[in-house]
């Protein structure tokens, strides 16, 4: 039996990419339900699957529901270990965890004044002071990890990792915001929009 992944709108929900990024990275056989947001009955169809009522969330036929993302990881990363979804090297691999831990939990302020919408492409008037904070600190975060794991390959720990699904959601809001970066950030955001799965996440978004 397939897992059964649901997640909101394309073009709006970036927790919804995290996990559905995860899936694809995962080689899972799964099934994705689009559960419509900003609806309303939208309450109500996903609390009948998840005791939270948001998404994303993962119906599995051996642990039962997952209804968060981080959560939904590490079930993927255990169950699917051939797919190697955290860093090998323990440094990077506890690296990893760490940024993907503080993305999850953090940057209130990016995420309230840009939240995500895959199909704008225009500037805000104005960068407040703490969501430039929060941008300075996600390229710091991308630099550091690029530079001390990042040689083999083009992603932040060289390979893809569950870190690239993670912050995936920012560089689409840094693109749709035309906020400029330095080089080494664009690099890496032109990475994420040029992998194969996030491009079919794109495609999808900017159809609904």
């Amino acid at each position: 039996m397939p897992l059964q992944l649901l997640i909101g709108n394309k073009n709006y929900s970036s927790w919804s990419l995290r996990g559905w990024l995860l899936a694809e990275l995962s080689g899972a056989d799964y099934q994705e339900t689009l559960v419509p947001l900003f609806r309303a009955d939208t309450h109500a169809r996903l609390q009948a699957h998840s005791p939270t009522a948001k998404v994303p969330v993962l119906k599995t036929d051996d642990a039962g529901v997952i209804w968060d993302s981080l959560a939904i990881a590490e079930y993927l990363a255990e169950r699917f270990p051939e797919a190697a979804m955290w860093p090998r090297d323990v440094a990077a691999r506890a690296m990893a965890r760490s940024v993907c831990a503080e993305m999850h939990s953090g940057f209130g302020a990016l995420r309230s004044h840009m939240p995500m919408d895959m199909q704008r492409n225009t500037p805000l008037a104005s960068i407040a002071d703490d969501v430039q904070g929060d941008i300075q600190r996600v390229i710091a975060l991308w630099a550091t990890c690029r530079q001390r794991f990042g040689q083999s390959g083009p992603y932040l720990f060289g390979e893809l990792s569950i870190a690239d699904a993670y912050f995936a959601p920012v560089a689409s809001r840094l693109r749709s915001y035309a906020v400029q970066l330095p080089k080494d950030a664009a690099a890496y955001v032109e990475t994420i929009f040029q992998w194969p799965a996030f491009q079919r996440w794109l495609q999808a978004a900017l159809k609904e």
